[in-house]
């Protein structure tokens, strides 16, 4: 699967998303070091153990490039940026029963948000899941990237191109 690309410039208003979510006793926050064991948890029982890796190159950034989602104080969801190469989106997760209730939105627009702040123009949306392009489009006019490989992940250990 090939990369997405994001104009940064135009980004769309997370602030009625968050006070929506709000309302529902979601909290989007910036993770801090503390963090981290519950992050990589998460990750697991989410079924993605694989993004563990990414989440902890996360925590090495000052600050640290990864939000989530708590409801009553347990993380219901997160993204990272700037975990696997510069300008990057990914990883992200929100447990199936917390999903389409705007949590993943809130979390790529915070992490897309503070990419524009670093000073970047466009931000990659790296090797998405085939069910997730629909939703990258809408969220934020995410554009595929013509390219049949793997992009940055072709370097991955297990991928041959």
């Amino acid at each position: 699967m090939a990369d997405m690309l994001v104009k940064l410039y135009p980004l769309p208003e997370d602030s009625a998303i968050e006070a929506s979510l709000a309302a529902q006793g979601i909290v989007i926050k910036q993770a801090l070091a503390p963090d981290l064991s519950k992050v990589v948890a998460f990750t697991e029982e989410c079924g993605h153990p694989g993004f563990a890796d990414e989440v902890r190159v996360s925590f090495a950034n000052m600050p640290v490039s990864c939000y989530i989602a708590v409801k009553d104080r347990k993380i219901v969801g997160f993204a990272c940026y700037e975990s696997t190469a510069r300008g990057f989106f990914g990883p992200t997760a929100v447990l199936a029963s917390e999903r389409r209730k705007g949590i993943g939105k809130a979390l790529l627009l915070k992490c897309l948000a503070s990419l524009k702040d670093l000073g970047y123009a466009y931000a990659f949306i790296g090797w998405p899941a085939e069910n997730a392009l629909h939703f990258y489009e809408n969220a934020c006019r995410a554009v595929m990237i013509p390219d049949e490989g793997h992009g940055v992940y072709s370097r991955m250990i297990g991928i041959d191109e």
